[in-house]
């Protein structure tokens, strides 16, 4: 008989060497999957690979990823957040560094409209930071913030890493998802605030005085900018509101966003048959790619408990003099350095699975530890030298050098981690919300 710990490192390492090699995710889980039936219940116990396979794929949780997905092709394929970009200008006073301000608002809001950094990163990275630097915004803190901006969008609502972390590690889907808000409106705080204080520490930072908008004075009012505003709050409102009042479930609000986004597309006179079908045809691919992957997890993490790993690191750990708090700090440090080489929804595939039962033999509330987990990976997407939501920035701003980027998204990591520290201290931050579902 092999020993567990002997194919707990096995296993983990031969699945790390298959990511740094290149091969896609799924396929690298199911040859691990395939040798571990064959090591450990012979050819016969296929049957399992397939029920696991279609037990996945069938979980009604997760309809809310490609409801999700959908939502936000359809909004940034429309153009519509262009609206919501001229009308938030437009709204912001003249304040010091009022584009910093500008760009972490939209960041914030787009990410309760995608759910993907890499998304916006990119968009605002197309938009928003070539009028920085023309209007002499500092480059390193326009690129900083617009990264950290674009890195809370996994977190809150509508996350698909919260739905996948979620499902795997078997708690509320809906609770994972509203406790991102209050941990969410945190990071992007400090990120403003960061970003204003050292505006005045530092005037040169940013102009010494900007026309609240381009031409302002032939412009829509307010109350006509916030009429543009207000087709996104409501499908804000129907994501989060509809989850937290007990309304809808993730899938139905999600469905509900979908609506939205078609009449929003709709309202702004974008809305086209041939958008629609890219963006179907975007959200399946992503969409099937998540739950193939997400399949041949799931066997992997059942191969992990029949062969016993699972259960002897659990008994270890409650065996060990270690206080919690350390055990806890070792977990989030391990996902923290592999996070920035590895791709984080792959490595969250792998550690959940061993983390599960550590968790559970602790007593850690798992609300609040999985927030905290989703945090740590969400800063790997900002995080040198691999971090996604940075080479999505830098694919749209050519003329940002890769070092200067890595360089302004090292503050903004430490910020991130401040905020993980306090979420651990006051973890109310992550059990508030879902407390009220």
């Amino acid at each position: 008989m092999v020993a567990w710990w002997a194919v707990l490192l096995a296993a983990g390492g031969l699945l790390f060497g298959l990511f740094f090699s290149g091969m896609p995710i799924f396929l690298a889980f199911l040859l691990i999957n395939v040798a571990g039936v064959l090591t450990f219940l012979g050819p016969n116990a296929f049957g399992m690979l397939v029920n696991s396979v279609f037990d996945t794929t069938t979980t009604a949780t997760l309809t809310a990823i490609p409801l999700f997905v959908l939502m936000g092709e359809i909004l940034f394929r429309s153009g519509s957040t262009n609206v919501l970009f001229e009308a938030a200008d437009g709204l912001i006073g003249r304040i010091c560094g009022r584009q910093y301000a500008l760009a972490m608002a939209l960041a914030t809001v787009f990410g309760a409209l995608s759910g993907s950094n890499m998304a916006v990163a990119a968009m605002m990275g197309r938009t928003v930071y070539p009028g920085m630097i023309a209007r002499g915004y500092d480059k390193k803190l326009s690129i900083g913030v617009i990264l950290a901006g674009a890195s809370i969008a996994p977190i809150i609502p509508p996350s698909v890493l919260a739905i996948i972390i979620a499902t795997l590690a078997n708690v509320s889907v809906a609770g994972l998802l509203i406790a991102g808000i209050l941990p969410g409106l945190l990071l992007s705080s400090l990120f403003l605030a960061y970003a204003l204080l050292l505006c005045r520490a530092r005037p040169g930072l940013a102009p010494p005085s900007e026309a609240r908008v381009a031409g302002q004075g032939a412009g829509p009012g307010a109350f006509v900018l916030l009429a543009r505003c207000l087709p996104f709050a409501l499908i804000i409102f129907c994501v989060m509101g509809f989850i937290l009042t007990g309304v809808a479930t993730p899938s139905e609000s999600a469905a509900t966003g979908v609506v939205g986004a078609i009449l929003t597309a709709l309202v702004f006179r974008r809305l086209t048959v041939r958008m629609l079908w890219d963006s179907l045809m975007q959200s399946a691919y992503i969409a099937s790619m998540i739950l193939i992957i997400m399949a041949c997890s799931t066997l992997f993490s059942q191969l992990l408990a029949f062969s016993g790993a699972t259960g002897h690191l659990a008994a270890l750990v409650a065996d060990t003099s270690w206080p919690a708090w350390a055990i806890l700090l070792a977990m989030m440090a391990i996902v923290f350095v592999f996070c920035m080489f590895i791709d984080q929804v792959a490595l969250m595939l792998v550690v959940i699975p061993i983390y599960l039962p550590v968790v559970e033999t602790l007593g850690f509330d798992p609300i609040w530890f999985w927030m905290l987990m989703l945090l740590n990976v969400t800063v790997g997407g900002i995080t040198p030298p691999f971090g996604y939501a940075m080479f999505a920035f830098k694919g749209v701003a050519p003329d940002a050098h890769i070092r200067d980027i890595f360089q302004a998204a090292l503050p903004f990591v430490g910020l991130f981690l401040l905020g993980m520290t306090i979420v651990y201290f006051v973890p109310a931050f992550a059990t508030f919300l879902p407390g009220l579902l």
